[in-house]
């Protein structure tokens, strides 16, 4: 048995479970303290590797993200689509005289997009510059002397932290692998080629800051790239969803020809931009077949591109739109743009409440009534404070094999809570970008219908996910809810992929991505931890303090302890249906006795004289087998052998497992998933239930997760039922 499974504290949920109660520890999680524990870990993290560097007079080097001796991982990963060929790597100290983490603060200013197509996550980067502190808050230890950098990122369902060093890919090469006629350009002074040319932010091939010697934008993608395993796997993506994984907010898409009413649109949403919302915007690329052009602009603005919304005023009249392109550059041309006609000496007097300047920075001005002409798409993401908590759960969700048809029913979600509050329903797939070159077939969509439980009226719908998430947002009185998933998916890639693409791939890099779907998977209520034993590692603080030896021998006592409790729950099951045998044949056995009696009064004259002699031997046989049965089984019951026990009470395990593993196994236990009491009423229901689950295809399985925010003194508890698993009929209406 794998140590993983015999020591990792979170029981797999049985396969004849139906429902899923939420982990007790995903209730009611408070968004602020779940964001000071991850930075206390953080910051523990730093704190200890800078100490030990100090010690050995090292400079800190990450192995597990070193770019100088694992490049083409760091830069391309499994399956890059583009190459990526830096020059050089070195630390930020040989890139700038007097580098500085921060200069001034955090600006949207400070953000210049480099070679990499991130322009998605360097403008969710200029979002969330706006409010101020907000960049702190992720930016978490630092000790530049040491070079080591510490990051917190909310990913599905969780804080994560992010350790990374201080190396960094240059653009431009050594002295020595200049030219001839390259060297003569700087007198073959290599001392005056590297101060001239490979000094500054100028020099850096990914991300950089627009003030010089400032270092907090290329270190924090650097961080984002590791916890997506390269920087090749950031090519492409939703600005807002870069701002989730900043803040841990949520995220919707709002298409600007969907906007009902754009004056309450102005009023109840952009106005608040900055306060508790972000905002983006973007629109498609557009058609070139007629122009020939390669890339077509709409009044300098550019089509598949990420812009960040910084600020909306009202000056005077009128409603202006502050927007920045995160390439420090390449702005808006129309009416308002800098030095455009309708900046005359009166409106210019607005400049400094618009918090703007004229010059090619990548920062314009629209009107509203432009900025809705010109956008296709606005991004939004919901900031939570102290007042929210959130809940989750989260599901290995099998749907119907295609064709089938599009319909709700393969997965439903109930939502309890114990007092109204303004709540908002998140509903997610797992952030795939890591290990997207293994992540299916297909294209997963979804979207949901929530009910009062008992009611057949409609609450509320949600849209179709464009990315990962779809939510909304609505009161709602204390009571319970149900949640009805609908799933849709695109084929876009042949059922051969894998082991095509499998030739090509580097079976180290493959063994990393394997392990981040697995350990990324284990969220689920239902995951196989079983079927992932080989990809998933072994947590550190497991092994800590104890040798290889000393684990053996607890795993091979824990495995017997399993193994004697799996015989003990089949002896108990055989003795029961041994039991439930006697009694049916004991009231067979009166009904033919019944049945024969009525028989002798109809047909005196037949001879009944072995009749009920052989009926009554046949009771008397069952009686006896009935009873010892019944004593045996109560026997058994006395000493705890038919009764299954909790992680958190088995003596070998209590020696292994840390104190908060056993409260988390204890938590965890207490919250077994129970089938209805409708479903314990029919043997026949409990039979189709408890059946083995046949294996189903990667290709018809998603992982969903729900997540509830309410209002502080309103967490919400959340119980997932899946189709599947309940075998319901083909034919019943849902």
């Amino acid at each position: 048995m794998p140590l993983f499974n015999l020591f990792k504290g979170k029981p797999a949920a049985e396969k004849t479970t139906a429902s899923f109660l939420q982990e007790h520890d995903q209730a009611g999680l408070l968004v602020t303290d779940e964001l000071e524990k991850a930075i206390v870990d953080c910051k523990a993290k730093v704190e200890r590797i800078a100490k030990e560097c100090k010690a050995k007079n090292r400079k800190f080097r990450d192995h597990e993200f070193d770019l100088q001796n694992d490049r083409s991982r760091c830069l391309h990963g499994l399956a890059s689509e583009e190459p990526y060929n830096p020059s050089d790597v070195l630390r930020v100290t040989q890139v700038f005289d007097n580098p500085q983490f921060f200069i001034d603060g955090a600006s949207s200013n400070d953000i210049v997009q480099g070679a990499i197509g991130d322009c998605w996550f360097v403008s969710a980067l200029a979002m969330v510059c706006a409010p101020k502190g907000l960049v702190e808050k992720f930016c978490v230890a630092r000790d530049e002397k040491v070079g080591v950098y510490g990051f917190i990122f909310f990913r599905d369902n969780k804080w994560v932290d992010v350790i990374i060093d201080d190396l960094v890919c240059t653009s431009i090469p050594k002295f020595e692998e200049l030219s001839g006629a390259e060297k003569q350009l700087y007198h073959n002074d290599k001392a005056l080629y590297n101060r001239s040319s490979r000094r500054g932010s100028a020099t850096l091939y990914f991300a950089s800051s627009g003030t010089d010697g400032e270092t907090w934008v290329p270190l924090i993608e650097k961080a984002y790239a590791k916890l997506h395993g390269s920087y090749g796997a950031l090519c492409g993506g939703f600005a807002c969803e870069a701002v989730e994984d900043l803040t841990g907010g949520v995220t919707c898409f709002i298409p600007t020809n969907d906007i009902l009413d754009p004056d309450l649109f102005w009023t109840e949403e952009l106005l608040k931009a900055n306060h508790d919302r972000l905002f983006g915007v973007s629109f498609d690329n557009l058609d070139s077949s007629r122009s020939g052009e390669n890339s077509i602009k709409v009044s300098g603005l550019i089509g598949g591109h990420a812009y960040s919304v910084l600020r909306a005023v009202e000056c005077k009249g009128k409603r202006f739109v502050v927007v920045r392109n995160p390439w420090g550059r390449s702005e808006w041309t129309g009416p308002w743009s800098d030095g455009s006609k309708q900046w005359t000496p009166e409106w210019l007097e607005i400049l400094p409440k618009l918090e703007h300047s004229f010059g090619d920075d990548g920062q314009f001005i629209m009107e509203y009534t432009d900025f809705l002409e010109c956008w296709e798409q606005i991004d939004k993401t919901i900031l939570f404070d102290a007042h929210r908590v959130m809940s989750s759960q989260w599901l290995h969700v099998t749907a119907r094999p295609l064709p089938s048809a599009w319909t709700y029913g393969d997965v439903s979600f109930t939502i309890t809570l114990p007092a109204a509050t303004k709540a908002v329903i998140v509903l997610s797939q797992l952030d795939n970008r890591y290990f997207k070159p293994i992540s299916g077939r297909s294209y997963w969509t979804f979207d949901f219908v929530v009910f009062k439980k008992g009611n057949k009226d409609v609450i509320t719908q949600s849209s179709v996910s464009v990315g990962r998430s779809v939510n909304v947002e609505l009161e709602l009185e204390a009571g319970s809810y149900v949640v009805h998933v609908r799933l849709d998916r695109v084929e876009y890639r042949p059922s051969t992929y894998l082991q095509e693409a499998m030739e090509n791939w580097d079976t180290r890099f493959l063994s990393r991505v394997l392990t981040e779907r697995a350990k990324s998977q284990s969220i689920a209520m239902n995951f196989d931890s079983g079927s992932q034993a080989q990809n998933l590692p072994i947590p550190l603080e497991i092994l800590a303090g104890q040798d290889l030896s000393e684990l053996e021998q607890k795993a091979l006592a824990i495995k017997k302890v399993v193994e004697e409790k799996a015989a003990t729950e089949t002896k108990t099951a055989e003795q029961k249906k041994a039991v439930e045998e006697g009694t049916k044949t004991k009231e067979s056995s009166k009904e033919n006795t019944e049945t024969t009696e009525g028989e002798h009064q109809d047909s005196p004259q037949e001879d009944t004289k072995d009749s009920p002699t052989e009926n009554t031997n046949k009771e008397d046989t069952k009686d006896s087998v009935s009873s010892e049965t019944e004593k045996k089984a109560s026997e058994d019951k006395d000493e705890g052998k038919g009764e299954t026990k909790k992680a958190g009470e088995d003596p070998v395990v209590e020696t292994i497992l840390t104190d908060d593993d056993k409260k988390d196994d204890v938590d965890k236990t207490d919250t077994v998933s129970e089938l209805s009491a409708d479903d314990s009423d029919s043997d026949d229901e409990k039979a189709k239930i408890a059946r083995d689950i046949k294996q189903t295809s990667d290709d018809d399985s998603i992982f969903l997760g729900l997540r509830v925010y309410t209002s502080k003194d309103a967490p919400a508890q959340i119980c997932g039922q899946l189709r599947h698993e309940m075998e319901l009929s083909a034919t019943l209406a849902l």
